[in-house]
Parts: structure tokens; sequence; C-alpha cells
């Protein structure tokens, strides 16, 4: 999905969500979708990542599969998949920072902002690789930036095992004094 692509599914999400009685939602958006859609990078995904509510109202839930149904798009085209970095708490000052959208009357997009994707894509480039990694240099942090982020993951994962993949992947990005301090 491309910028167009994303504000149409989420538009229809919004009137969908109306039309079925849904009381106002937040909704909590990162990754590719918000990088996309607050402009910090131009690319295009095949999903959007929710960060919150936990769990989704049932309404909320029913406006995704009509949006799905009524355009093609696969089940998880809207997904609450990293919801656990919700659990496990955000960055401080998430919502302060976070850039808010309304689409529709009913639905308020709340879309990471550039300093906390650089912590979800440390995450997430410390654990999957790939396209994170890419996204996360795009960002071009500071390495004060890296160092807060990656103390951030450390309270989700702090195993050795996970320590030891972040400090050499950091090291490896070029942030090996930031690596030093976590």
């Amino acid at each position: 999905m491309d910028k167009i692509e994303l504000n149409k599914f989420l538009n229809q999400l919004g009137v969908v969500y109306e039309q079925l009685g849904g009381d106002s939602i937040n909704v909590g958006i990162c990754g590719g979708a918000a990088l996309i859609l607050t402009d910090l990078i131009d690319r295009t995904t095949k999903d959007i990542d929710t960060l919150f509510p936990i769990p989704w109202p049932p309404l909320f839930t029913e406006a995704v599969k009509i949006v799905a149904r009524n355009y093609g798009l696969s089940e998880n085209w809207i997904n609450s998949g990293p919801d656990m970095l919700t659990s496990m708490g955000l960055p401080d000052g998430f919502m302060e920072r976070a850039k808010t959208k309304e689409f529709g009357k009913r639905l308020t997009v709340y879309f990471a902002s550039r300093y906390d994707q650089i912590f979800f894509k440390v995450y997430a480039s410390a654990d999957r690789g790939g396209y994170h990694v890419d996204d996360l240099l795009a960002l071009n942090p500071t390495s004060d930036e890296i160092l807060a982020a990656a103390r951030w993951c450390r309270t989700h994962d702090p195993s050795d095992g996970f320590m030891q993949i972040l400090t050499s992947m950091l090291k490896e990005l070029r942030y090996g004094e930031a690596a030093k301090k976590i």
C-alpha cells in the first residue's frame, strides 16, 4: 500500500466504523504505514500495525473485516501485531509526540513520531533485521537517540541473548559508542 491507498483504506475504516455505531476510538499506528503517512519515508507497506487499543473493540474489528472484504485486502491488512510493545510500555512522551489525524468523525489515529519510530525500529532491527534496518537508517538517528532507543529495548527484552544481538547490530551500523553505554 502506498500513501494514497493507506489514506483511502483508513478513511473507509472510519466511515464503516461510524456506520456500525462505534464509539470514538483512538488508534496508535507505527511501522511502515506511520512512516509513509507522516512523510518520514517514501515506500510502500503490506499492512498497518496498530499499537492500541488492546484489544480492539468488537465493532472496530468488524469494520476492519468489512473494509478488507470491500477492497479485497488480506485479513491482516491492519493488525495489532506490535501491541506487545504497548503492553510492555511505550516510550515516555509517545502521546505528546504523536501526530494525529481524524478519519471520519470517530476514528482518530496517533502516528508514532520519528523519535518513537527509532525506538520501534531499533527493536525490530535487532529482532528481525531486513527492511527494519533500512527504515532505521533512513531515519538517520543520532547516537543519543540510538542510545535512548536501545535502553528502552532492554526494558522489553532484558535477556543476555538480546543484548548480544543488539550491541552487535549497533556496532555494525556504526553506533558502537552507543552500544558501549547501554
